[in-house]
């Protein structure tokens, strides 16, 4: 009984000790991070510009945030309110910018409260003066696409369509990969070889074929893309966490643990996983920045999300189908490269910071 109660306290002290050195290293890690400047302010940049854009519906909009009516206060972002509620004619949403409608809820002392933009990415101007798409003006600060669209607006929600977009392929391609390197480098043998077998001939598919057949069989939307996208996203990760797999499995921690009974599992991921973590971080903004570049570029050839979605391959599209309308493909190329810039800052950063040369 003593020699257990003196393993369990000795086991203790060893998980105890390598999570105080987890923590010193993780710290050592964050500030090696900040010292390289342009990845740290291009991460500080991003997130502002990521955290804003979840914001799109108080940034532009073309509903008030607040409407003070007879002294009450009203939330259109939430709530839907008639015509007929505030004295108009039609049982139907009121359409605020409407200046008959706008000009019988701002009577009487009310006041209506908009946000810094008052056109949402699917309003239409009706009061230009003049063709679609039109030029920046006062109205709209970066002009209209073909149909008399705020660009701004569907500038700013696409930005944040094609960034969580970008999250969401890319979260579940590293998930993926990992589980597949994983039980490859781990188990090897026959296991290592059927699955690379099986990933030469799934990479062989022609991956934008499927996407044109299955376009052309259901209707386009963000979650079959999504689908789609993650049955091919996996294969380039994979191979690197096989490789730290095959690498770490045969050491002398794993083999201990192997000789106490810890299960196979257990060991993976308590063992052997955080030790093959550093090309799996250090990939992540470089395979978010693909996701948002195929993205865009199935959006661009008309395979991506439906029409009324905004998206900044579409507004690249009309770019290409308006060479007078420059406001459409310059903003667009502006938003785009600036976000691929810094996501590729922030990976060259993150490389740095997990070189075991530069420990």
């Amino acid at each position: 009984m003593l020699w257990l109660t003196r393993g369990l306290v000795l086991t203790a002290a060893i998980d105890k000790q390598r999570d105080v050195k987890s923590i010193s290293l993780t710290r050592r890690r964050w500030r090696r991070f900040c010292r390289n400047r342009r990845g740290f302010y291009s991460l500080i940049i991003f997130t502002f510009f990521f955290v804003a854009s979840l914001f799109s519906e108080c940034i532009s909009n073309d509903v008030p945030l607040l409407i003070i009516y007879d002294g009450k206060p009203h939330f259109p972002l939430l709530k839907e309110y008639s015509e007929t509620h505030f004295g108009g004619d039609f049982e139907t949403e009121a359409d605020y910018l409407d200046p008959y409608v706008y000009e019988i809820i701002t009577t009487n002392g009310n006041k209506a409260y908009f946000p810094f933009n008052r056109h949402s990415y699917q309003s239409i101007n009706f009061s230009i003066d003049g063709p679609v798409p039109s030029p920046p003006s006062r109205e709209n600060i970066l002009g209209t696409d073909d149909r008399g669209r705020d660009v701004f607006a569907r500038l700013l929600y696409g930005f944040r369509l094609s960034i969580l977009f970008g999250f969401a392929l890319t979260a579940v391609g590293t998930v993926v990969g990992i589980i597949a390197g994983a039980v490859q480098g781990y188990f090897g043998g026959k296991t290592d070889l059927l699955f690379q077998r099986f990933i030469e001939i799934w990479g062989a598919m022609p991956e934008l074929y499927l996407l044109i057949i299955f376009a052309s069989i259901f209707k386009p939307s963000v979650m079959l893309l999504l689908v789609l996208l993650s049955l091919f996203s996996w294969m380039g990760l994979s191979d690197y966490v096989r490789a730290e797999f095959l690498k770490g499995r045969n050491m002398e921690y794993v083999k201990a643990a192997r000789a106490l009974g810890v299960t196979n599992i257990t060991i993976m991921y308590r063992h052997l996983l955080p030790n093959g973590m550093t090309p799996v971080i250090t990939f992540l903004p470089f395979r978010m920045s693909a996701a948002i570049l195929a993205l865009t570029s199935l959006d661009f050839l008309g395979l991506g999300v439906p029409p009324s979605t905004p998206s900044l391959g579409e507004l690249l599209a009309q770019g290409k189908a308006n060479i007078d309308a420059w406001w459409l493909s310059l903003s667009t190329f502006v938003v785009l490269v600036g976000a691929l810039i810094l996501l590729i800052f922030i990976g060259e950063a993150l490389r740095e910071t997990f070189d075991p040369r530069k420990n």
